[in-house]
């Protein structure tokens, strides 16, 4: 059951990193809206249904780490940007 929560978990960060990807993407105004619209409510669909298997606290954590890690390497191999393995902190 707990193994089932972390896939719908991961499941959500997917979504929400295509969501992000998809208002990138496409130049149709529309077609952008209607994917990032559906990205989002599968996401969250998603993200409740992980929510039923761990604690919100395991449900967030994963689904942070999937969108963050998704996110990242699409921005790298999707759209040129750079990685960088710094940690940014303001004293």
């Amino acid at each position: 059951m707990e193994s089932t929560g972390y896939l719908w978990a991961i499941s959500a960060g997917l979504n929400a990193a295509l969501a992000a990807i998809s208002a990138k993407l496409f130049f149709s105004q529309f077609i952008r809206i209607g994917f990032i619209i559906l990205f989002n409510v599968t996401m969250w669909g998603c993200y409740v249904n992980s929510l039923k298997a761990l604690s919100s606290l395991q449900a967030t954590v994963t689904n942070f780490a999937a969108n963050f890690l998704t996110s990242g390497l699409a921005g790298f191999f999707l759209f040129g940007e750079a990685l960088s393995f710094q940690v940014p902190c303001s004293l």
